[in-house]
């Protein structure tokens, strides 16, 4: 007996998503208020967005919600619809193919983004126009900046799931950015992660006040029997058998 079966047709997503889920303005901002190392580090040192792709202007900082595009190489046809689709607050994520030797976006694009209430624009590919750039403030980070302009040509995903800078953004994630780089934060950890990210900043201020009062980096990162266990040794242990570590508080 021969049985036939018919395959189910594979859905494929429209190529832009306008419906998404995003965390409230306030969550948003509280994370926004913390910087992109201290996030990172609160949650579990996850979430850090290559290293190459900083901001224009090491002023510029932002936080919002992840609205994420995929542009060809040399292409930014996409970048320009998401910034019709895209809501205040939204922060471009724009993958393309990462690029250096293209300028994916410039002044132009920036004062219809900015227009929009976008919250910033990061990219892996280049830029251009930096000097309008800084003057507009529209916060603008990017693996590289170019003058090499580009075409409009080809279709691609808008706030589908995508691998950017190592690490995977979903639509609705929180991103935030700063002079250090740009850390990307699961939508449903937001608030525990702004928990963890005030108790880590209040945990720091107390070690700069006690650095202060005198006490030093062996005693208050715990050192002394790490660094025996490991065999330190220095110039001066012959007069001082604990090798100018101090005693153990």
């Amino acid at each position: 007996m021969t049985i036939t079966t018919t395959p189910r047709p594979v859905e494929t997503p429209p190529h832009v998503t306008t419906r998404i889920e995003r965390a409230s303005p306030e969550s948003i901002a509280r994370l926004g208020g913390f910087g992109s190392a201290s996030i990172h580090e609160a949650q579990g040192r996850r979430g850090a967005i290559d290293s190459r792709i900083k901001p224009v202007e090491h002023t510029m900082r932002f936080s919002g919600s992840a609205f994420t595009v995929v542009c060809a190489p040399r292409d930014n046809l996409m970048l320009q619809v998401a910034i019709h689709y895209a809501q205040p607050g939204d922060v471009l994520i724009v993958s393309a193919g990462e690029m250096s030797q293209a300028g994916t976006f410039g002044d132009v694009l920036a004062n219809a983004a900015q227009s929009k209430g976008i919250a910033g624009v990061v990219t892996d590919s280049g830029v251009r126009d930096t000097e309008s750039l800084r003057a507009l403030g529209l916060p603008v980070f990017s693996g590289s900046v170019s003058i090499t302009g580009t075409v409009k040509e080809t279709l691609g995903p808008i706030n589908q799931p995508l691998v950017f800078g190592g690490q995977l953004v979903n639509p609705g994630d929180a991103v935030v950015g700063d002079a250090d780089g740009v850390v990307v934060v699961r939508r449903d950890e937001i608030d525990q992660v702004a928990d963890l990210s005030q108790a880590r900043e209040d945990h720091e201020e107390k070690l700069i006040a006690q650095y202060r009062e005198g006490r030093t980096t062996i005693d208050l990162c715990n050192l002394h029997d790490v660094l025996r266990a490991k065999g330190i040794t220095t110039d001066i242990d012959d007069v001082d058998p604990d090798h100018g570590l101090g005693a153990r508080p």
